[in-house]
């Protein structure tokens, strides 16, 4: 048995591949070298994903995905690093922090830096200095909610960055072949994420070019250099429940490694968000992965875990961090506010956070109020923190056949504070 000494930090023995164990991962994440056994090692498909323990009570459920680069116990909500980074948190925080899987960007990380500056790290994973398993959105969202002039057709998405005005095509071959180009663990397919509300025409016009471009990237994804990695179809078809099951059974027919739920968090009330959700998951294997896009509040994430998703990911730890509101088990402060000018506790009393165990709510207001950079970091990291061990916790009470208490236990406690 020997170890192969490059990015995607595996042990091999024999003929077969198997993820080394998260305390390896670790040490390996210090060091990601270039190996020339990299080079020849032949990729076998790593990819899978079992289900260990579901709830009595509700369709809540914990499992293990096995990737190329490690293991990710769900339920689990995944950090996102849009362009190579989780704003202001370097790897090793992430880690600290519990973060198991990341979320990086096709569509920001094609037009900044380019695949010609990742292919020579080869892939994100040494790029950014991160080992474990890296996910990245196809870029179908960004394309429709940050570019200008976007035009779409059976091709692809013809748009102008936001960047510097230059025009492209992101084709579905062209967003399998750029996460391919990013060494991703899991691929997602391009999809047509239309806005909220929606007629009912505009959106079945969206769900059927998306499951035809889903078609597509399967083809592109099967006949590329992707032995390692995971694709997922992308669940459409806006609040109309008979399009979400014509979209669910149609990807389904089709077969991915995983499923995901786009579409949501558009606009829509919470309420139609949950319904919808609630309507479209039992429509996906129970054998799959189910993975929510882009929504996350921690109210969401436990009823979505209620549903039976898998997956999360959002911004909201971070954007929030940098505008000084900060998460708790008692719901949301804001650090700004004066009442904390001479508070001695930290931000959470009882969180293990690095911000928690060495800095009050006085030290951090007066670093938010004088906008120095280290207030945005740990509040951050605060955040993070939390949204990560709150499905830890969630997983752990299902393990434990325990879930509704540990919901009910979790609307108590959140009283939802308004500084």
């Amino acid at each position: 048995m020997y170890r192969v000494g490059c990015p995607l930090s595996v042990v091999r023995c024999k003929k077969t591949a198997v993820p080394v164990s998260e305390l390896q991962r670790t040490a390996d994440h210090r060091r990601l070298t270039d190996d020339d056994s990299y080079k020849q090692f032949n990729w076998m498909n790593m990819f899978n994903f079992d289900v260990i323990a579901q709830s009595s009570t509700s369709r809540a459920r914990a499992g293990v995905i096995q990737t190329a680069h490690g293991k990710v116990e769900t339920p689990i909500f995944m950090p996102v690093g849009t362009q190579a980074t989780v704003k202001s948190l370097t790897p090793e925080e992430l880690l600290s922090a519990g973060a198991q899987i990341i979320l990086g960007n096709t569509y920001h990380l094609y037009l900044r830096p380019g695949c010609d500056v990742i292919k020579q790290f080869k892939g994100l994973h040494r790029f950014m200095n991160w080992s474990g398993p890296i996910l990245t959105d196809s870029g179908g969202f960004q394309v429709f909610s940050l570019a200008k002039l976007a035009k779409i057709s059976e091709e692809g998405v013809t748009f102008q960055s936001h960047i510097d005005g230059s025009r492209h095509l992101l084709t579905p071959e062209k967003a399998v072949e750029i996460q391919t180009c990013l060494g991703s663990d899991v691929v997602m397919c391009l999809d047509h994420c239309i806005k909220h509300p929606a007629s009912r025409s505009q959106t079945r016009q969206a769900l059927e070019i998306t499951s035809r471009w889903a078609e597509r990237c399967k083809v592109a994804w099967q006949g590329g250099a992707n032995g390692h990695s995971a694709l997922f179809g992308i669940v459409q078809g806006g609040m109309y429940k008979d399009l979400r099951e014509a979209s669910s059974e149609d990807l389904v027919a089709q077969g991915f490694d995983g499923f995901a739920i786009g579409g949501l968090s558009v606009g829509e009330p919470i309420e139609t968000m949950l319904e919808i959700a609630d309507f479209t998951l039992p429509k996906l294997p129970d054998e799959k992965p189910k993975y929510i896009m882009g929504t996350g509040t921690p109210e969401n994430l436990i009823e979505l875990v209620a549903l039976g998703a898998d997956m999360f990911d959002c911004v909201l730890p971070t954007r929030n961090a940098r505008n000084g509101q900060v998460f708790s088990q008692e719901g949301t402060l804001n650090i700004s506010n004066a009442k904390y000018r001479h508070d001695t506790d930290p931000l959470e009393p009882g969180c293990d956070c690095y911000a928690c165990r060495n800095y009050s709510r006085a030290y951090l207001r007066h670093l938010f109020m004088a906008k120095e950079l280290l207030a945005y970091r740990l509040n951050t990291l605060h955040n993070v923190y939390f949204f990560l061990n709150l499905m830890k916790q969630a997983r752990e009470a299902i393990v434990k056949d325990e879930f509704e208490s540990f919901r009910k236990n979790f609307y108590r406690n959140h009283k939802n504070l308004k500084d």
